[in-house]
């Protein structure tokens, strides 16, 4: 069996308020292209399928007929919800999605209806779409299971597929949308909200006994092991993004389990490129022909804060998207933001509990209130 793994489509989604849409649609195309010719049986995504809880109108229609094309070119789709999605709206008339061959799997607390059984020659194939799994909504309506956080709450969904897989053994994929240790320090590749409350890495070791785990969450792609893999966005949504490349895993599967993982690419329309220097010099750098299509970042190094800058920038570069200013007596300050944007927001509330208490920071106790709170913000803003 040939399964093409996808995550973080996120429809609808700019970048730095250009509208993407276009480009996404030629990426998905694309994975309809590939379902063709490369023979693939099912295509899987893990999660965040749209960037808003409430989709515009066009978004959900730029959707659908991606789905359509993918469906048309032969292999059937596992979707799961990310922490982007509404899990209501997405998994709407799932049961008759399901008859046309577009399994999406919405319903955290219902373990049983993540499993998708798919076969081939060998045999069966269990697929569970694992959707994004909130900790303080589990910890509500699951008090018993002592779910405290994402790990806790991974464990938890990990024992109810080994479960099922224990009832009827087959060949066994999951899909989760998670943070998982071991990837690459993530910036702001990674979901502002992976530190926040209980939103904490997950060992990957959680994942021990199926034979491929296809994640999502992260936008570049992401080796953990030879089973356990981020596909990353198909677009680039960050300046900072790890990996230059945009596509997905070709994954196959003999009697055995897992056989062979390859990288396959989808289009790229426009490069990320960060340029940095002077602004008149930069304008007129000739090492710099040819990425005049590119998405650029400019980091300028004038002594003097430049007027108009981004105006002149799109003179030579129409896909401007972003300025940073390095120079002058505001370094230290940038120097500053910069770091305060890499701190999660239990960290922020840590540091100012320090700095009002001369020197004693939030005790444990306070620092669970803390998390706790931040997590039941993130659930009333993922359920929206």
């Amino acid at each position: 069996m040939r399964l093409l793994h996808t995550s973080d489509w996120h429809v609808g989604r700019t970048f730095h308020g250009a509208d993407t849409l276009d480009a996404l649609a030629d990426a998905l195309g694309a994975i309809a292209g590939i379902v063709r010719d490369r023979g693939v049986d099912a295509v899987l995504v893990a999660g965040d399928v749209y960037d808003s809880a409430m989709p515009a109108g066009r978004h959900v229609e730029a959707l659908t007929l991606a789905l359509g094309e993918i469906r048309a070119a032969g292999a059937e789709i596992v979707l799961a919800s990310g922490n982007h999605d509404s899990a209501a709206r997405l998994g709407a008339n799932a049961g008759f999605a399901r008859a046309g061959g577009l399994h999406l799997s919405t319903l955290a607390l219902e373990p049983e209806s993540w499993r998708v059984e798919l076969a081939d020659e060998h045999g069966p194939v269990h697929v569970f779409a694992v959707p994004y799994l909130e900790p303080v909504a589990l910890r509500s309506s699951l008090p018993e299971a002592g779910i405290a956080s994402q790990d806790d709450a991974i464990a938890w969904a990990m024992a109810a597929v080994r479960a099922s897989l224990a009832e009827s053994p087959a060949r066994s994929v999951v899909l989760a949308h998670c943070f998982a240790a071991g990837v690459a320090a993530p910036e702001d590749d990674a979901p502002r909200d992976i530190t926040a409350g209980g939103l904490d890495v997950v060992p990957a070791s959680r994942f021990e006994g199926v034979d491929y785990v296809a994640l999502g969450h992260l936008h570049s792609r992401q080796e953990l092991s030879r089973s356990v893999r981020y596909s990353g966005a198909p677009l680039y949504y960050s300046f900072k993004e790890r990996s230059p490349l945009r596509g997905g895993w070709l994954v196959d599967l003999d009697a055995d389990g897992l056989a062979e993982v390859e990288w396959v690419d989808l289009p790229v329309p426009r490069q990320l490129t960060t340029i940095e220097g002077e602004l008149d010099a930069l304008l007129a750098d000739a090492r710099l022909e040819g990425t005049e299509e590119h998405w650029i970042r400019a980091r300028l190094t004038d002594r003097v804060r430049p007027m108009d800058a981004m105006r002149r920038l799109r003179a030579r570069w129409l896909h401007a998207a972003e300025v940073q200013w390095l120079g002058g007596d505001d370094l230290p300050a940038i120097e500053v933001r910069a770091r305060l944007a890499r701190r999660s927001e239990a960290e922020v509330v840590g540091d100012f509990l320090e700095h009002v208490r001369a020197g004693a920071g939030a005790t444990d106790a306070e620092a669970a209130l803390v998390r706790d709170g931040l997590a039941r913000a993130v659930a009333a803003e993922s359920a929206q």
